[in-house]
Parts: C-alpha cells; structure tokens; sequence
C-alpha cells in the first residue's frame, strides 16, 4: 500500500474479504474507510454474493448509500418492493430507507458500495 500526504493507493488483492454481519454467502473488500485510509467522510467496499447471497433488509439512520453493479444480476429491495439489478445498473439509498439485495442469477454479483458517512451513528 501507497500512502503520502493522506492519499493512498491500494491493490484489492492487498485486503482480505469479510462477511459483514447479517450478510449471508456474501463478501466485501473494505478498500477505503477510515480504518484503512486517512479518509473520514466514506467507506468505499467491493462486495461479492455468491448464488443465493443476501443481506436482509435493514435501514440507516443517516447513511446514504450508492450501489454500482459490475457483474451478475439478482433483486434489489427497496421498501418491500424487488426489482432485477444487473450490470451497470447504479442504485441510491438515502437514509432511512428499508432495503436488501439478493443474489437471484447463475453467478456472482458484484458491485461497488459507497457509503457516506461511515458509521451510521
């Protein structure tokens, strides 16, 4: 890893995946948060759901959220209502929303999520 001045440059084979808590068959790639990086203001993550991978629907208080799908499809949840989410498909949460994602397809669903703040306290 890279660091200068508060910038960073790192590899994503330089982290290790983790299973958040209430993710299910589903993995992510903490790249950029505050414990990582001099950064404060955004988590920044890769995450990867195998075929019937999930995280159940939850909400945060002041969190806002941007998804972005690079592969596979499956199931966004917003408020109790699914629609299909596939590749290039670029999803906002604001906070307060009810939402969930499901590995729906044949293979993984991967995609970007940022988050800001980091914490949702």
């Amino acid at each position: 890893m890279y660091h200068r001045n508060g910038a960073s440059i790192r590899n994503i084979a330089e982290v290790m995946w983790e299973t958040p808590p209430e993710h299910f068959d589903a993995h992510s790639k903490m790249l950029v948060t505050p414990a990582a990086s001099a950064g404060t203001r955004f988590d920044f993550r890769i995450s990867s759901y195998q075929p019937r991978g999930y995280v159940k629907p939850h909400r945060h208080a002041i969190q806002e959220q941007i998804y972005h799908v690079l592969e596979g499809e499956g199931l966004m949840e917003i408020d109790g209502e699914r629609v299909v989410v596939r590749r290039h498909d670029c999803i906002h949460l604001p906070p307060g929303v009810e939402h969930a994602i499901y590995n729906t397809g044949l293979v993984d669903l991967v995609f970007f999520v940022i988050t800001t703040p980091p914490t949702d306290a």
